[in-house]
């Protein structure tokens, strides 16, 4: 039987240390910001704000149609801010309960028709709400233009998140690799 040595070398840390490694479990994760996910949720981001700014820059309560546009387009860009926080710094690994590819088909699934309506109800009303060549007709054709856009990112995302939850062209050590985003 061999013998217990004698002196046995140990390390203890101290609070602060293990305070510092909780903090740095929170950097971003650059990785998602140049995956096609992240770069579209930058798009859908920065053409949001543009529908929502222009559209808000208009006497837009006056009109119903307006108000549904700037419903749908201030609501899924912050519901958009939230999600890409959450994958910019690995928060949704810690949620990991939360079926997240599911999740994210759904919301852009849903996103993509909320925005069809909401481009449709804001290029139908651009001629009734407004004369041809003043501010507002050309904020709310340029906000027609966005919604659009805005629509075709959120409709692509959403094929992304599909072909993401139903497994296409990846398998488990690739997923893992990748860090759950292509």
């Amino acid at each position: 039987m061999a013998e217990f040595p004698s002196k046995v070398s140990t390390r203890t840390s101290s609070p602060a240390q293990g305070a510092g490694a909780a903090a740095s479990a929170l950097r971003p994760d650059l990785g998602f910001v140049r995956s096609a996910v992240g770069a579209l949720m930058l798009l859908q981001l920065g053409l949001g704000l543009l529908v929502w700014a222009l559209i808000a820059d208009t006497p837009y309560h006056l009109y119903p149609a307006y108000g549904w546009v700037m419903f749908v387009a201030v609501f899924l860009w912050l519901v958009t801010i939230v999600i890409f926080v959450l994958y910019l710094f690995q928060l949704h690994v810690k949620l990991y309960m939360v079926p997240w590819p599911l999740v994210l088909m759904a919301f852009n699934t849903g996103a993509t028709v909320l925005y069809i309506t909401a481009f449709i109800a804001c290029a139908a009303s651009v001629k009734q709400t407004s004369l041809k060549g003043t501010g507002p007709y050309n904020q709310r054709a340029a906000a027609s233009f966005f919604s659009c856009l805005v629509m075709i990112a959120y409709g692509v995302s959403a094929f992304f998140s599909f072909q993401a939850w139903r497994g296409v062209g990846s398998n488990a050590a690739t997923s893992q690799m990748a860090g759950g985003y292509a």
